[in-house]
């Protein structure tokens, strides 16, 4: 069965949303989920649209970058998420951004190595 996940990126990192949705519509891929991430922008309401979205989900997958610690909107769904205790996890957007400091709402968030493996065992243990 396919889960719900919320993708929760930086809008400069949208390119990274729109890879991780294309791995898990591969043929080959040991995972498949049903995008749920917001994909443009909302109005004055947003947040309350957002919420209802997170809560509907099984998951919210951060991709998380050196952009992360500036993305208002990003850290805010992580946060919501948290309170509507659904259950985060943190990928890594490239290689080399582990090397910086992580903004306070991925204090309590695992993040690890973007793999087909790291993200199956995740969305298969939710």
């Amino acid at each position: 069965m396919k889960k719900r996940i919320f993708i929760s990126f930086a809008v400069e990192d949208s390119n990274l949303r729109d890879f991780l949705v294309g791995q898990a519509r591969n043929d080959n891929s040991p995972f498949e989920f049903v995008d749920m991430s917001v994909k443009e922008p909302w109005d004055s309401e947003w947040k309350t649209k957002c919420r209802t979205k997170i809560k509907s989900c099984d998951g919210l997958i951060a991709i998380v970058t050196q952009n992360t610690k500036k993305a208002s909107g990003q850290l805010w769904e992580i946060n919501c998420a948290k309170e509507e205790f659904v259950p985060c996890r943190g990928i890594w957007g490239h290689n080399n951004d582990t090397n910086f400091n992580l903004p306070e709402e991925l204090d309590d968030v695992t993040i690890v190595k973007w793999s087909w493996e790291n993200i199956k065992n995740w969305l298969d243990r939710i």
